[in-house]
């Protein structure tokens, strides 16, 4: 694993170990539900928030965009290369290992995700729209675009389980 010793690395090296070797028969979308949760309880935050942020986000495992800033997003939650040195400082690790650890492995990237909504709820003092706005930006008309588009998702994982409730009850 990639964390070097320290009460974090220690928690998420032993917590992505756990559910890479999980039972054989659990599926991929378990594995996944498995790593938001937890990264959701390490960071305290709502799980589906994660989730929204991720639908919107749509990165892709393995993948790096390129930023018309001269910057790129990394993997499934898109996380900007400003941050990879704070996250690094933070896991303990190299800025190379976290890196790749956030383009290539889910666990790590929503992890990082997760740690960066957390310092962006805090520095919102908790309001969580504006927490979320910052998760994107510091740039008003980039923030309120943004939650244009996590609401869409809102309501539409809304719609999604309400009709999967309806197909459940019957």
């Amino acid at each position: 694993m990639f964390f070097k010793p320290g009460l974090f690395g220690v928690a998420f090296a032993v917590l992505s170990a756990s559910i890479t070797h999980a039972d054989p028969l659990m599926s991929e979308g378990q594995k996944v539900l498995a790593c938001i949760e937890a990264s959701a309880e390490i960071h305290h935050l709502p799980s589906g928030l994660l989730l929204t942020l991720l639908r919107v986000e749509a990165g892709e495992l393995g993948k790096v965009s390129q930023n018309k800033n001269r910057t790129v997003d990394i993997g499934p939650m898109q996380i900007n290369d400003s941050w990879v040195h704070k996250i690094a400082r933070h896991w303990g690790a190299s800025d190379a290992e976290t890196y790749r650890a956030l383009r290539d492995n889910f666990c790590a990237n929503v992890a990082g995700g997760g740690w960066i909504l957390r310092q962006t709820l805090d520095e919102a003092k908790g309001d969580i729209w504006e927490g979320v706005a910052l998760y994107h930006s510091h740039t008003p008309v980039h923030k309120v675009r943004y939650l244009h588009q996590v609401l869409h998702h809102l309501h539409a994982l809304q719609k999604e389980a309400q009709v999967s409730s309806r197909n459940s009850g019957s």
